[in-house]
């Protein structure tokens, strides 16, 4: 183990399931502690479910996407079918991945902050879930509005869409620097 792996161990924080539960506590702050934790555990896992649903209609979809692409006879997909799909499915699976950050933010928050992930997903505060989940939601937003640039045929409603979009996009941002910047 490395010095920097070692410092980093030494200076974990506390989940907050961890505090309430806390063996010195009084039992009626264990107690509490307890269900408080219960049920933080069902969003965890309904996330969780949720991402892995996302993932496997995924998978489908990107199965019909390839049939249509090359092996359908009755439906080819065309050039403009094939890059809106495409896009799409990266969207599909970019939401899967929100709500399964979504998912490990709050387990990490609640219960166990001491799992082994990548740096990008190490949450330590709310904040931390915030940034992860607006990053991740200026993506989404942007491949969203890509798929329907793609396809657009012009004129104003695509226009629209984009000043929507960006405005969304810099709101999020403008969110992003206050959070950082009370850090």
């Amino acid at each position: 183990m490395t010095l920097e792996q070692e410092k980093e161990r030494s200076v974990r924080s506390t989940s907050i399931g961890a505090a309430f539960v806390d063996h010195k506590a009084p039992w009626i702050v264990r107690l509490i502690g307890k269900l408080f934790s219960g049920v933080i555990l069902i969003p965890v896992l309904a996330t969780m479910a949720a991402s892995l649903a996302l993932m496997v209609y995924g998978a489908f979809e990107t199965w019909h996407f390839l049939d249509g692409l090359f092996f359908s006879v009755d439906h080819r997909l065309s050039h403009d079918e094939a890059l809106l799909h495409a896009i799409e499915l990266v969207d599909l699976f970019l939401l899967a991945t929100v709500v399964q950050v979504v998912s490990l933010g709050l387990y990490q928050l609640y219960f166990d902050q001491d799992l082994e992930l990548p740096n990008w997903l190490r949450i330590r505060t709310l904040d931390d879930l915030k940034s992860k989940l607006v990053g991740v939601a200026v993506t989404v937003l942007a491949v969203y509005f890509l798929g329907r640039a793609v396809t657009s045929a012009g004129g104003i409603d695509i226009l629209y869409l984009g000043g929507a979009s960006a405005l969304v996009i810099g709101a999020l941002t403008y969110f992003l620097s206050k959070i950082h910047s009370n850090h």
